[in-house]
């Protein structure tokens, strides 16, 4: 599932500034964690509660940065999390190449912003049907963060790459979509079509059918045995 950047950004803040850490992470490339040097943390002490947003945002190393991106990319394809093997301008492209790539050979992802289309999808990718339909919610705790344009210019800058993915994969996800419904509609008109057809059919195969003012009446004279041989 992806989401967008901005509302997935201010979540995973907020889920911060509660008490959420990723300690445990190993962050595996190429067979090996990354050094501290690497991956420096953003913060001293067991977490990093009460963290204010721009606190979140002035950290250069916070992996809440073009998450998205990274979670899809092959990060083996620029060194893993040594920055030092290139420089951004090089890193970046890559890394948004590899990430659209992935998406893009997923049987099946889905979007946050569109539940029922998202859930259309997967049950017609899968042949499998959820009990009941999905809802959308937008009343989330990211939708409640009052926002200045200033502070969202700065979020959808600092996530520039995951940004160009959700552009990617909201029209990737909505070709799709379209593609899937028109061939079930297409498969639902040769249905009707062919249910027309046998209609069309047995009609006239009752046509032909002899009337049955045209049948042998039994007579009363006809004893049981003799009907049972004609029968």
């Amino acid at each position: 599932m992806l989401r967008d950047p901005v509302s997935r950004y201010l979540s995973e803040w907020k889920h911060v500034q509660r008490g959420a850490t990723w300690k445990t992470s190993l962050h595996m490339c190429d067979g090996r964690s990354p050094t501290q040097d690497e991956l420096p943390t953003c913060y001293n002490g067991d977490d990093w509660s009460g963290v204010t947003l721009n606190e979140f945002m002035d950290c250069p190393s916070n992996l809440a940065n073009n998450r998205q991106v990274r979670m899809l990319a092959d990060l083996s394809l620029v060194g893993c999390y040594n920055l030092s093997t290139m420089n951004e301008s090089e890193r970046n492209p890559i890394l948004l190449a590899s990430a659209k790539s992935n998406l893009k050979n997923m049987a099946f992802y889905g979007l946050t912003e569109f539940q029922r289309k998202t859930q259309y999808l997967f049950e017609r990718t899968f042949r499998l049907r959820f009990i009941s339909a999905f809802t959308q919610i937008n009343s989330t705790r990211a939708a409640n963060v009052e926002l200045r344009d200033d502070m969202r210019s700065r979020i959808e800058q600092l996530n520039l790459l995951d940004m160009q993915l959700y552009e990617f994969a909201k029209d990737l996800f909505l070709q799709r979509y379209q593609f899937i419904r028109q061939r079930e509609r297409q498969e639902e008109r040769l249905k009707r079509r062919e249910e027309r057809r046998w209609l069309r059919e047995r009609r006239v195969n009752q046509s032909k059918q002899p009337s049955v003012e045209n049948q042998p009446q039994v007579t009363t004279t006809e004893d049981y045995a003799s009907q049972v041989v004609r029968w």
